[in-house]
């Protein structure tokens, strides 16, 4: 169903941007099945940054006003809310992780082996779970509904539940999908809880669903406070760039033109490039085949595309040994490793370990992010709803 390639997304943004605009809001709430064209299908892309969001919105409103658009432009801001707003909180990922290793590693729930396996005997929720295994997609609507079956019905954890999304879903990240699920709890704002229910399911899914014994409450759940929110760590400094840099791409950016050419000549002729991705850092249970399968392609096609100065495709280097990347740096004699600024997450945990390993050859990291994101994520301090008043200063630039 989706191919892990630039030019594949570059395909779908193409085809979907026609009904970008009334189409899409009329619609996007809908879930026809797998075979759906009421929404994008841009997730996976953007995702992993083979199409980024700037790229994407941009061609959105090349043929729609922001106003027709707003509905679509929004959702693609969601992920940058939730990921700017993970990255002042790091500590709600990290406890969400310890959370899964404990609970995967003790005795698990009664009814989640049912429940992953669409043995719950809810139609649509065992539907939904086979929808996801074989494709690595669900509609947004169907994950609301998912998460609030899941834990307000079957009474199960979040954060197993969370987990198998991640270990399923092509376009599952850290933030989204942590901060989603927390969302239907009632604790990522506190007290405010999604219900899902039989009468809307049957109306969004024009009546393919009308699940009977759901939870006619749904209590939040409670949890420790977080530390007080911190600042958004300053990106580095590019001047750090020595003369003889190569390019680490990894599986949350993978598109290098764009990527580069804010800082024009800040970057010298890169003298290697490289790719990295570890689908498996996902979750302590690794993540689907399916996934496996997407990242890998993706990597390659993006190694593919990032070029170094002999005109060399990137090597595709293995993402579970970091002493696999300092021998590439060494063997390059690289005095610098160029990567995409990776936000909390797996990949910024790998990528912290690779600096200290890359500091002992005295090889600098020198990271760099999107004015996408520079722009957005200071914003991203509170709820949703102030952070959407930014989005028409935010798409002009400023």
């Amino acid at each position: 169903m989706f191919i892990p390639t630039r030019a594949a997304g570059l395909d779908a943004l193409h085809e979907f941007v026609p009904r970008a605009g009334a189409d899409y809001r009329r619609d996007r709430n809908h879930d026809l099945g797998p075979a759906r064209t009421n929404v994008s299908g841009l997730s996976p892309y953007i995702r992993h940054r083979l199409v980024p969001e700037q790229e994407v919105v941009d061609a959105v409103l090349d043929r729609h006003s922001l106003h027709a658009a707003e509905k679509f432009v929004q959702e693609v801001f969601w992920r940058t809310y939730w990921k700017g707003w993970l990255e002042q909180r790091p500590e709600v990922w990290r406890r969400y992780r310890t959370d899964v290793r404990d609970l995967l590693g003790g005795d698990l729930p009664d009814g989640y082996e049912d429940a992953v396996a669409g043995r719950t005997g809810i139609d649509a929720m065992d539907a939904w779970v086979r929808e996801l295994v074989d494709t690595g997609y669900l509609h947004n609507h169907v994950r609301m509904w998912f998460a609030s079956i899941w834990v307000f019905t079957l009474g199960l954890p979040w954060q197993l539940g969370a987990d198998f999304f991640l270990r399923h879903l092509l376009d599952g990240d850290a933030a989204s999908n942590t901060l989603s699920w927390r969302w239907v709890a009632g604790l990522q704002t506190r007290g405010k809880t999604y219900l899902a229910t039989a009468d809307n399911i049957a109306r969004y899914t024009d009546g393919r669903f009308s699940p009977t014994g759901l939870a006619t409450r749904a209590v939040a759940l409670d949890e420790d406070p977080f530390p007080p929110a911190a600042p958004i760590p300053d990106d580095d400094d590019p001047a750090a760039i020595g003369p003889r840099s190569g390019l680490l791409l990894h599986d949350e950016d993978l598109e290098p033109v764009s990527l580069l050419a804010p800082l024009g000549g800040a970057v010298p002729a890169l003298a290697a490039t490289a790719v990295v991705g570890a689908a498996a850092a996902r979750s302590p249970a690794g993540a689907s085949t399916l996934v496996e399968e997407f990242t890998a392609g993706a990597l390659d096609d993006a190694a593919s595309r990032a070029l170094d100065a002999d005109g060399r495709a990137a090597e595709v280097l293995d993402p579970s040994d970091v002493a696999a990347v300092v021998d590439w740096a060494t063997s390059e004699r690289l005095d610098t490793v160029v990567v995409p600024y990776a936000p909390v997450g797996p990949a910024q945990e790998r990528l912290d370990a690779l600096r200290s390993a890359l500091a002992e050859t005295d090889t600098g990291l020198v990271t760099v992010r999107r004015p996408w994101d520079s722009r957005a994520w200071p914003f991203a301090s509170r709820g949703f709803f102030p952070f959407k008043e930014r989005i028409p200063g935010l798409v002009r630039g400023r």
